[in-house]
């Protein structure tokens, strides 16, 4: 199969889209910023990257802050989790634009959003500066799961939480279990 090389660029696919809200102690106001340049960096402690701007609104509230919650929406929210990546907290409120909840977290200042099914609450532990990006990285430190998509082990069923992906620009959903983790050995 003959492949083409191209220029170096962000190829990895896909990535979660989430979104990522936090709070300013001093003004007290909310913020939420969609990301997709987000994943699990480490398992034990449980800890989880963000790579934001540093122009960007939300960059400065979780430097300032230190901590700062994922909330992984569905596929019925695209509308709203685009929104939150193209307008400025500094100018709008987005929680009020997209009809979201704030919802006090447990264990860190930022909010959760209510309608979110999952919320990962995280404390930052380290800040990267990468280039274009910092990578905040956080410590999980409570994990919120709405029931409706709990599955049997009480942990986020991919099925009924519909998570949302981003590939190049654009946003996907995912269609079906293929497997799980272990099942080629058992063949």
């Amino acid at each position: 199969m003959a492949k083409k090389v191209l220029p170096p660029a962000e190829a990895l696919y896909p990535t979660p889209c989430v979104l990522v809200s936090c709070a300013d102690k001093e003004t007290k106001r909310n913020n939420i910023i969609t990301i997709a340049w987000c994943g699990v960096v480490c398992s034990q402690p449980p800890q989880i990257s963000v790579s934001i701007r540093p122009s960007r609104h939300s960059h400065g509230m979780i430097k300032a802050s230190g901590d700062f919650v994922v909330n992984i929406p569905t596929a019925d929210q695209i509308i709203e989790t685009d929104r939150c990546g193209i307008v400025s907290g500094r100018d709008t409120d987005k929680f009020a634009a997209c009809h979201f909840t704030p919802e006090q977290s447990t264990k860190v200042s930022a909010p959760l959003i209510k309608e979110c099914p999952v919320n990962i609450e995280c404390v930052v532990k380290s800040v990267h500066s990468l280039g274009a990006h910092d990578m905040f990285i956080g410590e999980v430190v409570a994990v919120h799961v709405d029931d409706a998509v709990a599955g049997r082990n009480g942990k986020p069923d991919i099925s009924k939480a519909r998570p949302i992906t981003f590939d190049l620009g654009e946003y996907w959903s995912l269609a079906e279990q293929i497997g799980t983790y272990g099942f080629s050995a058992k063949k």
